[in-house]
């Protein structure tokens, strides 16, 4: 957990639900709407930082921005290292090496319509059943994120190609509901402490800890999906429906 989730929110929704101020994406590289992002795929994400171009005085400003997801530690030799980071456990995250100087200064907001977790049958079957998992009645979701930036080393600094922006998803250990269909589960941070979860300013491990909720406050609700979604390579609203007969089960 989290290895998949959904994405369907277009920019001009997300400018007015996060209240940006700019939108750091190119018409050109919009993304279309993702019902399975899988790991090393492009994602939205919402960052307070400075434009690469803007002076180190100039203010910090609320950004909509693309990262691929997989976190690259600046350090990491190699990129590929970023398949096995698309998560951060909260537990460890702030002294992790990996994730140390990004839980500290670089983290983001992950928008999302909810989420995949995939539950393994006590009776001896052979099939996992899909579940997804949104905001009761639907809903954008923030997931909590960190956000890094690598270099590659074999390109000039200078060249847009040569650096990596990346992330991952911070997880918790999932409640009595969740953790019926998965152990782990995504940390979301509410509307209300979005400029102190995004903020550069903050860096105090235990503050923002206390920031992030394990669940939105009205709640969430999951409900069994096709496996079409187990192929990363489908994709469409229909992922997202429940099977038929099937009611959502609310989990908090």
């Amino acid at each position: 957990m989290c290895g998949r989730y959904g994405a369907s929110w277009g920019v001009d929704d997300l400018v007015a639900e996060f209240d940006l101020d700019s939108v750091d994406v190119p018409v050109s590289e919009r993304l279309e709407a993702d019902y399975n992002v899988a790991p090393t795929k492009p994602v939205y994400a919402v960052v307070t930082r400075r434009g690469r171009d803007e002076p180190a005085e100039a203010e910090a400003t609320r950004r909509l921005a693309t990262l691929r997801w997989g976190l690259v530690p600046f350090w990491a030799k190699d990129p590929k290292i970023g398949a096995r980071m698309i998560n951060a456990r909260i537990e460890t995250a702030a002294e992790k090496p990996a994730f140390r100087e990004a839980f500290a200064k670089r983290r983001c907001l992950l928008p999302a319509d909810g989420y995949y977790e995939w539950y393994t049958p006590t009776d001896g079957a052979a099939k996992k059943q899909p579940f997804f998992i949104r905001r009761r009645g639907g809903g954008v979701l923030a997931m909590a994120g960190l956000y890094e930036f690598w270099r590659d080393p074999t390109k000039d600094r200078d060249d847009p190609d040569a650096w990596w922006r990346t992330c991952t998803v911070i997880t918790t250990t999932a409640s009595d509901a969740i953790g019926e269909i998965h152990d782990r589960q995504p940390m979301f941070v509410e509307p209300g402490a979005w400029a102190d979860w995004l903020s550069p300013e903050q860096s105090d491990p235990d503050a923002l800890r206390g920031l992030l909720v394990p669940s939105p406050g009205d709640g969430l609700e999951a409900y069994p999906v096709s496996t079409a979604v187990n192929n990363h390579r489908n994709n469409g609203p229909e992922l997202v429906v429940p099977l038929e007969h099937a009611e959502p089960q609310t989990l908090f």
